[in-house]
């Protein structure tokens, strides 16, 4: 374990297992400081995203969070939207009230090339929950910050279990492939969160109980906002139960043991329709390109979801 918690600044499209994300790192003051919140287009438009993210910090009782609105569209392609799965406002399920505490004026974007200068170098983590957007802009508009990142910690992608928007592509990666491409050249180091792992933290009745069972807002959403995606998701795959993708990431920062992977190459197809968004993941080691991720393929779900109910119960 460090001495002083890691400083992070959480890049997302909330989502409901955005939403658990954001509560765990905000549940974790020990381990994480989150220096901000930053939108992104993606599950929904921004608009509501950028709502999201504030609902979620007022319903944590963190009303002191920095919360920014960045790219309200993907680099060059239409973006794509999945109010399928989350609903038409992204956190469907129980209705929550507008939130009061301010979005910050400035841009996305601005706020983390700014905290990147000013931070020490190699001290501030990005953790990218939704589509690369925001953080490939970053990177363009400020090549100086490269360096200075210490790690980007992403959910997205997929090698075993391909694709779950199209055949051949995750979500994320799909919705802004150039940004992603961008990402995964930068040289910055790069953890992975793919479907692989994301489909092994499956929700099953006995872990949404244990967010029921801790009487508090928090765990009572949890539960709830469960309950509504999975239903998407266990008639899709035929499973008893939904995976939690984003938590991943902030757990990984929290406790890495509980994830095995490759350091492998990653390259993002942006040029093929058909397999438009693919993370093209060298699992197996047939090609020469040199590695650029730690691209993880497995994890503890039990030591997961204990996790995630002993810090949500914090809040």
């Amino acid at each position: 374990m460090t001495d002083s918690p890691r400083k992070i600044i959480i890049d997302t499209d909330p989502g409901q297992d955005d939403a658990v994300a954001i509560l765990l790192a905000l549940g974790s003051p020990e381990d994480v400081e989150v220096l901000g919140v930053t939108a992104v287009a993606g599950n929904v438009p921004l608009a509501l995203t950028e709502r999201n993210a504030r609902i979620i910090c007022e319903l944590a009782g963190r009303t002191d969070i920095l919360v920014f609105a960045g790219c309200d569209r993907p680099l060059t392609r239409k973006l794509v939207t999945a109010e399928y799965v989350h609903g038409k406002t992204g956190l469907d399920g129980p209705q929550l009230a507008d939130p009061t505490m301010p979005l910050q004026e400035q841009h996305g974007v601005d706020f983390i090339i700014d905290t990147l200068r000013h931070e020490p170098p190699n001290t501030v983590t990005l953790c990218p929950l939704g589509p690369l957007t925001n953080i490939a802009t970053a990177l363009q508009r400020a090549p100086d910050i490269i360096d200075r990142i210490e790690q980007i910690v992403l959910m997205g992608g997929a090698y075993f279990e391909v694709g779950n928007v199209t055949p051949a592509a995750e979500f994320n990666i799909y919705v802004d492939p150039q940004a992603a491409d961008i990402v995964f050249k930068s040289g910055i180091p790069i953890v992975v969160m793919p479907l692989d792992v994301t489909h092994k933290a499956l929700t099953t009745e006995e872990r949404v109980q244990a967010f029921r069972d801790m009487g508090t807002e928090p765990g009572r959403m949890v539960a709830e906002w469960t309950d509504f995606f999975e239903r998407f998701d266990m008639h899709k795959y035929g499973s008893n139960g939904a995976p939690l993708h984003d938590p991943c990431v902030i757990a990984y920062l929290i406790r890495p043991e509980l994830f095995q992977g490759r350091q492998i190459n990653v390259e993002i197809e942006t040029q093929s329709e058909l397999t438009m968004g693919m993370t093209v993941a060298d699992w197996w080691g047939v090609t020469d390109r040199p590695a650029n991720a730690m691209f993880m393929g497995d994890v503890d779900a039990d030591g997961l979801f204990a996790l995630l109910s002993e810090r949500i119960a914090r809040l």
